[in-house]
């Protein structure tokens, strides 16, 4: 029988690594807030660069589906580090370096006002070889702006 999975100290701090030194994150600003095996949530300041529609300076719809993605991704990288943590260290890290996008859907429910956008990720499925992710996107106000599902390639 294989042991719970527990996300300790060490492991929280390798997944914020992972995502903080994606270039594309830093130039989107997104910042982690939580991480568990049950959820992950990140947030993003509104800022000018990243607006779509600029007469009404709402948030573009692909920083939207980015945000979603990289929340999943990191959803998805948890469950694959709970699938593999009886394998060796050196394998388990060569199995979780090939997580990938494999498929993104994203509604969009609201045109994305306001100042702060929070995403949040749970896990559907995660398998060994894939995970399947559901994402929802909040403005400040609580209003839900779109949702996501995120299937990921996990080693």
């Amino acid at each position: 029988m294989s042991q719970p999975f527990v996300l300790d100290a060490a492991l929280q701090q390798a997944v914020a690594s992972f995502f903080q030194r994606i270039p594309f994150n830093q130039v989107l600003g997104i910042e982690l807030d939580e991480l568990s095996p049950e959820r992950v949530t990140m947030h993003l300041p509104m800022k000018p660069e990243l607006i779509g529609n600029f007469v009404h300076g709402i948030l573009h719809g692909g920083v939207i589906s980015s945000l979603l993605d990289v929340c999943g991704g990191a959803m998805a990288l948890i469950g694959a580090s709970a699938n593999h943590q009886h394998l060796p260290a050196a394998e388990r890290m060569s199995k979780l370096s090939k997580l990938g996008t494999i498929d993104l859907r994203i509604d969009y429910l609201r045109p994305g006002r306001g100042q702060r956008f929070s995403a949040t990720a749970t896990p559907l499925r995660a398998g060994n070889k894939v995970a399947v992710i559901r994402m929802e996107l909040h403005n400040d106000e609580g209003v839900l702006v779109a949702v996501g599902t995120g299937t990921y390639l996990c080693g």
